[in-house]
């Protein structure tokens, strides 16, 4: 038997078709045209299904269960999804729809969490009790792993690291709070401590290796300038190194898992973010001498979406 892997993305969904030890048998991806009534949508990531379940010569009669990660919240009782902006949907009952064009379990959580769940079954975590996946992207996301099994929290928004309050009165978060995690620790705030800082000082290489265009400026702009030594780029990713540490940290000595996984477009910086982490989160821990969590590195990349969604169904 097999399990089905869908990521739900604002642009495009990726369907996979996984085994029962992570590893992809065959996927296939369609755009997501946002915008159609979710019905449209839906039918299409079952015809999808079909197409990645044909590359990898199997019927759905092989199928044990189908996995569905969304940006968003889900109810994984009823199967609907209870808030998902960018797709545009509240309360579309995702479950109960997919069934009509495949009748097989449906279960459904936020895209993180998957990730997570991903590199706890295939990935970094494999093996751990315990594991916190941080995705560090546009925002930042999260994923709680426990003895084997996601925790979503009683009411499911129980892994949204992004929206902790960091900072009293802080940013303004695009959530409707402010000082939002994710308005310090995600590329978008990278971008933005880079781009207030170019602006006081032009001479800066973060400036040069956009070409002289703020609007250009990305964390891969800013690290570079940094690992080169230029202050204004290594004063942003001193200030990121921080923020990070101080959030890692606290669901240290909140959650106490055995190992946090940074993922997302940010953690690609490798060794000259992860060592930075590693030596700066003692620091702010109250038990200096007791042993803390391991910080890791994703090892899933965009696959994680995919196997993570379908181990759901183990």
């Amino acid at each position: 038997m097999v399990y089905i892997g869908i990521d739900v993305g604002g642009t495009g969904v990726q369907v996979g078709v996984v085994n029962a030890q992570g590893n992809i048998l065959a996927k296939d991806s369609i755009p997501t045209g946002v915008g159609r009534p979710y019905q449209e949508m839906i039918r299409d990531m079952a015809d999808c299904t079909r197409s990645a379940l044909a590359k990898a010569g199997l019927g759905e009669d092989q199928v044990q269960s189908v996995g569905v990660g969304i940006p968003g919240i889900a109810d994984a009782k009823t199967g609907k999804v209870i808030f998902c902006t960018n797709l545009g949907w509240r309360d579309i009952p995702l479950r109960e729809t997919f069934r009509q064009y495949m009748d097989k379990p449906v279960h459904i959580d936020n895209d993180a969490t998957v990730a997570g769940l991903a590199e706890s079954v295939a990935g970094v975590s494999a093996g751990t009790d315990s594991s916190v996946f941080m995705t560090l992207g546009t925002g930042v996301g999260g994923g709680i792993v426990i003895h084997g099994k996601v925790w979503s929290g009683f009411h499911g928004v129980g892994s949204e690291i992004g929206h902790m309050i960091l900072e009293l009165d802080g940013e303004p978060c695009t959530c409707g709070n402010r000082g939002c995690l994710e308005r310090y620790c995600s590329a978008t705030a990278i971008i933005r401590m880079a781009r207030e800082l170019v602006a006081a000082h032009p001479d800066s290489m973060i400036l040069a290796l956009a070409g002289g265009n703020p609007e250009k400026i990305n964390a891969k702009i800013v690290f570079d300038a940094a690992r080169e030594e230029d202050p204004m780029g290594k004063k942003v990713f001193r200030r990121y190194v921080c923020y990070l540490s101080q959030a890692i940290a606290s669901i240290m000595q909140f959650l106490d898992p055995e190992i946090i996984v940074l993922g997302g477009g940010v953690s690609k910086a490798g060794a000259f973010l992860l060592d930075a982490v590693r030596q700066e989160v003692p620091k702010y821990l109250l038990f200096k001498n007791m042993p803390h969590a391991r910080i890791e590195l994703a090892r899933l990349g965009p696959d994680a979406g995919i196997i993570g969604a379908a181990m759901l169904g183990l």
